[in-house]
């Protein structure tokens, strides 16, 4: 699936950014995808992703609602922590 570029269309994006091979991922949501690569590459995103220097977009996938892409995340984020359901 592609993400529209246009704002008012975008569809809600679940993200994985990498830091560099092997190294650390982060998992996130946006309704702006494009958005939110940018501001990931010129650290405008305080926090973890400015620390860890996690700037490159390794995977995406659209979902038709927000609440299913929030889902999407967390399961993502748990899965990524080894914990189960």
């Amino acid at each position: 699936m592609v993400c529209e570029l246009r704002e008012s269309t975008a569809p809600p994006c679940v993200y994985l950014f990498g830091s560099s091979r092997n190294g650390t991922l982060y998992a996130g949501v946006a309704s702006n995808l494009v958005q939110r690569v940018w501001q990931h590459k010129n650290d405008l995103v305080e926090g973890f992703i400015q620390r860890g220097g996690v700037h490159t977009l390794v995977w995406y996938v659209t979902h038709d609602t927000m609440e299913t892409a929030i889902a999407r995340e967390k399961a993502i984020i748990r899965m990524e922590a080894g914990l189960e359901d």
